[in-house]
């Protein structure tokens, strides 16, 4: 009767729970990513003109970060689907270890930018985590399990910025704090290494694998692409086991080959909806503090406070995931559609009050429904993409998230020609879109 996950239930026929402790170790394992990760970069820009960059220059390193990212997750996703999720997971906690731990000795531009390529490339241990997650839950705990796991990397990135903030004031505090980023990568790794991989994954039968209902068929149908290959999953998913033998040319032949699959299959409207929500909600957030001083003279220490105060709400947020599936007996397009509306309507709201009281109503319930709806869109890639290409799938969707980071700077700053409430305003009618 109660929406929490039974952890050990989901081992399925394992007495040990190994399966729950699994699950359990990739929410440390997410926490601490981001934890690391976002003591790391509040910093950069500081320490980028500390190297005599202008902010021209430290706005192109930034776009060639963000390049590397659009292209590498979809490839990586692909590549995790190939060779199995435990190397191509290793391999991307490692190579991120490898980038910060460059970052820590970064006293010229050359070894910053040499620093930010293997992250660049290789920092979708997140994504390959939520692909893993997605293959050894049943798909009705998919959502819940992987809305905590958003829930444990967003708590992380929240406390990371504070003990960044402090090791900053130490002399060498960047060069400190980088180190720090790659030990916990490191840590990650290990903790990866000696997970009980073959008794939590091999063994990946769920109910209704072998057996699909004619709506499982339907659905699946709906990706031709994808299809076949699904049909002929066998009782142990090979996306679980470590497939490393391949050569490396049959490895980019297949990775390109699963990718082709998702980009000629028509999955195209939910990949829009995603980009469309996501360039909505950093419209939102790009002038945010700017906004709140021109329209109601707020000053930066409490426009942080509500930042925080959303950010912590977002991470909550995870944790009514099982409740509102619950409530709307798992039909996640119902919750997405819902969340839609709800996210249009408050950035109306937050777009033209007059009340800075109303504001800190749209931030709450806003950072609670988004965060929702960026746990139910990834539910519904794979309800649809099927689980079989779930890394290519996650990292397809990645990139499309990358194309919005690309666009919302430019698009806010053509609002904002207009009026503090443009970017808000547009967002808005991006995410009236979605909705219908």
């Amino acid at each position: 009767g109660n929406s929490q996950v039974d952890y050990c239930s989901l081992g399925m026929e394992f007495s040990s729970c190994s399966r729950g402790t699994f699950i359990l170790c990739f929410y440390i394992i997410g926490f601490m990513d981001l934890f690391g990760v976002s003591m790391v970069i509040p910093l950069l820009s500081r320490h980028i003109r500390s190297l005599g960059a202008s902010p021209t220059m430290a706005g192109v390193v930034g776009s060639f970060y963000g390049i590397m990212q659009l292209f590498s997750s979809s490839i990586v996703g692909g590549w995790s689907d190939v060779v199995g999720r435990r190397y191509s997971l290793l391999a991307c906690i490692l190579f991120s270890a490898l980038g910060y731990a460059l970052l820590g000795i970064s006293t010229n531009m050359f070894l910053y930018v040499l620093a930010r390529i293997p992250v660049g490339i290789f920092k979708h241990s997140l994504s390959i985590s939520k692909a893993l997650l997605s293959d050894i839950v049943p798909e009705k705990d998919r959502p819940l399990v992987i809305g905590h796991f958003n829930a444990a990397s967003s708590i992380g990135f929240i406390l990371g910025p504070v003990v960044g903030g402090y090791l900053t004031e130490i002399e060498g505090g960047f060069y400190i704090t980088s180190f720090i980023c790659a030990s916990v990568f490191i840590l990650n790794a290990g903790i990866v290494w000696w997970l009980p991989w073959d008794d939590a994954c091999v063994k990946n039968e769920r109910p209704g694998l072998h057996t699909k209902s004619k709506n499982d068929i339907l659905l699946l149908k709906r990706n031709a692409g994808i299809t076949a290959t699904i049909l002929k999953r066998s009782t142990s998913d090979g996306m679980l086991k470590d497939n490393m033998s391949q050569s490396l040319w049959m490895q980019v032949k297949a990775v390109i080959k699963r990718i082709m699959d998702v980009a000629f299959s028509d999955l195209w409207d939910i990949f829009l909806v995603r980009l469309l929500m996501g360039v909505a909600v950093m419209l939102q957030h790009s002038n945010f503090g700017l906004a709140l001083d021109e329209r109601f003279g707020i000053k930066p220490k409490l426009t942080g406070y509500l930042i925080s105060y959303g950010s912590t709400l977002g991470a909550l947020a995870g944790f009514l995931v099982g409740p509102i599936t619950k409530f709307y007996k798992n039909d996640t397009f119902l919750i997405l559609l819902h969340s839609s509306v709800l996210t249009c309507t408050l950035m109306l709201l937050y777009a033209y009050t007059i009340s800075f009281w109303i504001v800190v109503v749209c931030c709450t319930f806003f950072s609670i429904s988004t965060n929702l709806g960026r746990t139910y869109i990834i539910d519904i890639e794979l309800r649809h993409g099927g689980n079989h290409a779930s890394g290519t799938l996650i990292g397809v969707g990645q990139s499309v998230s990358s194309v919005g980071r690309v666009l919302a700077p430019l698009l806010s700053g053509i609002a904002q020609e207009f009026s503090a409430s443009g970017p808000p305003s547009l967002g808005a009618t991006l995410a009236f879109f979605c909705s219908i």
